[in-house]
């Protein structure tokens, strides 16, 4: 199984026939442009390219009228006046003599994409369609889009295939009010919007546009909106939104398939959005969701309107889907007031809904700087917000970051009856050693821990560490003794910063002391999950006790592991498997999986040889790309678990800040039903 990507030439043929600067920027080239960048990174080359066809009219009656549909039909004997007088009944939007021959296609292709995903032929996918979907209702073209794509891509997901569970994460800059809508009471369908709304001022300035819309009857808690109430968020911001809010209850609602409304007006440059957040954030975002649903996404364009812009993210996606490492998000990690404030208003809005929810609604940041009713931000002037987005995309892809794919992914360096485990396909068996001089002048720093008999094992380990090092190899997975894992992780450490490694991330399970000569300069950032204390020696030295729940759990590790991490901006990650660590195999995978983003996939796990064989196999299918099992059911975490959570965040929110939680807006938030 590989990647899918449905496209199809004729999605090109629609344009604007007349003079409507509102309608323009919907233009043909926004998927000559993705699809070139494809073609020349080498990405379509990689993927399991499918033609789209298009959509029968029964399947375009999973959510619109029969009215509606006759209506758009009818656009292709309407001449150029008819067309625009029509156009004119709707809001933003425009119709060509091919819009239904286009609009059918983007939902075939979405379905196609759907149809590869659920019956094994492609473990993922993009579909690379026009006009986008997700402002399109029941009966009502709106904001360029005319059928739903996404909305009847879920339809179709659930009458064909039972599915029960289905998330839907819009990213694009607008609010997808469409799939909201149909949606609305709809339990089965989990829809998470992020959209610029600056406190109702940014179209399609709706009310049930912000954080205090969660849905009707039955759906209430499964519309999920984060408002933003600013321009500029960045990756940061997007991060935050998606480590405190979209991921806590994406575990907890446990989708069977992802779709992603896929708008890259979100990007930086793009003159809707105006926001900073870089085409690299996209490759972490994709990465992220990668670990829900078995891996099963569906991405489907919908925005994006400065050209190289939209073509950069779609590439940097694409890549990630593939299993390409992703590339290094450059630049502090620090949430703007705004964001933050927005993150909490859905925490609280969202919180009676959710458990996973439950312990962040507890301010523990400053006042709040929302504005009064009434006001917004000051805006750019029209005249000026292209020449502003221009000049902020400019450097950016001009110094955009990538990272090569190491000729090989994943190795694992085994000894004793872990050599002849049977590994995943792709996955090799490291048969070279270091230097047998080498390897024993290491072995000097614990020369009671490293026998004649443990040497050959460290040569390995040093041989495979020195390729993930030297970009030979991008991942692995070494064996050692319950005695001398201390001394191993001693020795990788050391190895590291004498390789020049600036900046290295330690993740120890288990009883695994920091190493006692490790200088406190900020180059190491030592994270101890065991025993039942929270306590940090320092802002790069912290112990967190290791949850028994699986609420508990992915508390910890959304709302500590990962925010430490990506702060931190790790050369290299280091997971090292103590004795009596405690963690179940698809703990372990999912630790890792998400572990492979912060630093581009540059990981070495560490286990003990006494439990090497199913969890070396487990972890070297989530190293080598594929989706970490299921945790079970989701138990919310205890009130110890909880307590030992938000005491370290606020200990550490002041110098890790992808920690903080602001407080919420002031003032109530009702909504008209």
């Amino acid at each position: 199984m590989g990647t899918a990507l449905v496209y199809h030439e004729d999605m090109t043929a629609t344009r604007l026939l007349w003079d409507d600067p509102e309608c323009e920027i919907e233009c043909p080239e926004r998927l000559t442009a993705a699809l070139d960048g494809l073609r020349q990174r080498g990405l379509e080359q990689r993927c399991l390219c499918l033609s789209a066809c298009e959509a029968s009219e029964e399947e375009l009656g999973l959510v619109h009228s029969p009215e509606y549909v006759a209506l758009v039909r009818r656009t292709q004997t309407l001449d150029k006046e008819e067309l625009q007088a029509l156009s004119k009944q709707f809001d933003a939007v425009y119709f060509h003599p091919n819009t239904f021959h286009c609009a059918r296609l983007a939902v075939g292709a979405a379905l196609q994409l759907v149809d590869a995903v659920l019956t094994g032929a492609a473990h993922n996918g993009l579909a690379l369609v026009r006009p986008p979907g997700h402002h399109s209702q029941k009966a009502a073209a709106n904001g360029f889009c005319v059928f739903n794509n996404v909305a009847i891509a879920a339809k179709h997901a659930k009458q064909k295939y039972g599915l029960q569970r289905i998330l839907i994460v819009d990213w694009d800059i607008h609010h997808g009010q469409g799939i909201q809508y149909i949606f609305d009471d709809d339990p089965s369908v989990l829809y998470f919007s992020w959209h610029r709304y600056e406190h109702g001022s940014f179209w399609p300035s709706l009310q049930e546009s912000d954080a205090c819309a969660v849905g009707q009857g039955r759906g209430q808690g499964f519309t999920v909106n984060l408002p933003w109430n600013q321009v500029g968020m960045g990756d940061a911001d997007y991060l935050a939104a998606f480590l405190h809010v979209l991921l806590p209850l994406a575990f907890e609602f446990e989708p069977e398939l992802v779709l992603v409304s896929a708008g890259f007006d979100s990007a930086i440059g793009d003159p809707e959005g105006q926001m900073q957040a870089t085409p690299e954030c996209f490759a972490h975002l994709t990465q992220l969701l990668q670990v829900l649903a078995g891996g099963r996404i569906c991405a489907v364009l919908e925005g994006g309107y400065h050209l190289e812009s939209l073509a950069q993210s779609v590439c940097m996606m694409v890549q990630t889907l593939l299993g390409d490492p992703t590339p290094p998000l450059l630049g502090l990690m620090v949430p703007c007031q705004s964001a933050l404030e927005s993150i909490q208003s859905v925490q609280t809005a969202q919180a009676p809904h959710w458990t996973s929810l439950q312990p962040n609604v507890a301010p523990v940041l400053s006042p709040s700087t929302h504005l009064p009713e009434g006001r917004s931000l000051p805006l750019l002037a029209e005249s000026s917000t292209r020449e502003v987005a221009e000049d902020a995309l400019s450097p950016l892809l001009d110094g955009l970051c990538l990272r090569p794919r190491p000729p090989v992914c994943t190795a694992v360096a085994l000894t004793g009856p872990g050599a002849a485990l049977a590994l995943p396909p792709g996955v090799l068996h490291q048969e070279g050693s270091a230097l047998k001089e080498e390897t024993e002048a290491w072995a000097r720093l614990h020369k009671s821990l490293f026998p004649d008999e443990g040497l050959a094992a460290l040569g390995k380990i040093l041989c495979l560490l020195d390729g993930i090092l030297d970009g030979q190899v991008r991942n692995g997975i070494v064996a050692t003794t319950a005695l001398a894992t201390a001394a191993t992780v001693d020795v990788v450490i050391q190895r590291c910063l004498s390789h020049g490694t600036q900046r290295l991330l330690c993740v120890a399970l288990g009883q695994l002391d920091r190493p006692l000569d490790l200088a406190d300069d900020g180059r190491i950032l030592w994270l101890n999950i065991r025993g039942k204390e929270a306590t940090f020696g320092s802002m790069f030295h912290i112990s967190t006790p290791l949850p028994q729940t699986t609420g508990g759990f992915l508390s910890c590790i959304l709302g500590l592991v990962l925010p430490l991490a990506y702060g931190f901006q790790p050369d290299m990650v280091l997971m090292a498997l103590g004795p009596a660590h405690g963690l179940q195999n698809a703990q372990a995978a999912l630790l890792a999986a998400v572990l492979r983003g912060p630093a581009g996939g540059r990981i070495l796990a560490v286990v003990e040889e006494g439990s090497i064989l199913q969890l070396a196999r487990t972890l070297a299918q989530v190293l080598h790309g594929e989706a970490p099992p299921r945790l079970g059911p989701f138990l919310m975490a205890s009130p110890e678990e909880i307590q030992a959570l938000m005491f370290l965040k606020a200990q550490l929110a002041p110098r890790w800040k992808l920690l903080q939680v602001a407080a919420p807006p002031p003032g109530p938030c009702s909504l008209v039903a």
